[in-house]
């Protein structure tokens, strides 16, 4: 798997989101009632994203996207921070991104949409067995690595 460049910065927070596209689908009887079932297991999310770039990295990211991609035609992986925190996702371009527009005196924006090829989910397991894990895993990891014991060899 292609992967982002090294050395390029991560998307910033401006506009940066995901929109999970619907795994739903609906019918409509003909008394006016409606049954809503789920179309589809795995649908991807669309991540919307925007880079800040100096000019040596937006040379960069532009090469890459065009000869690396072959015109952002590829799939890569791309460092993406999730609700699940900052993990490596498998990606493709949505379409071309737009930009670089010039900002300050010496920055340039690209904006893009990535199609991700999974939703950032927590694992089922952890839903179904262990709810409280999740909601409470700040104060489990504090106190694992404040509380536990140090292991003497």
């Amino acid at each position: 798997m292609l992967a982002y460049p090294e050395g390029l910065p991560t998307p910033q927070r401006e506009g940066y989101g995901f929109d999970p596209v619907s795994p739903m689908t609906s019918s409509t009887f003909v008394t006016g009632r409606t049954i809503q079932r789920r179309a589809y297991t795995s649908t991807p999310t669309v991540a919307t994203v925007t880079w800040l770039l100096t000019p040596p990295e937006a040379r960069l990211f532009e090469g890459w996207w065009e000869y690396i991609l072959l015109s952002g035609t590829l799939p890569f992986e791309c460092p993406l921070l999730t609700p699940l925190g900052f993990e490596n996702y498998q990606a493709q371009f949505a379409s071309i991104y737009s930009g670089p527009i010039l900002v300050g005196v010496d920055m340039w924006k690209l904006s893009a949409q990535l199609r991700l090829f999974k939703r950032p989910l927590v694992e089922r397991d952890l839903i179904l067995e262990i709810p409280d894990y999740i909601l409470d895993a700040d104060i489990f990891d504090r106190a694992m690595n404040q509380k536990w014991p140090e292991q003497t060899e």
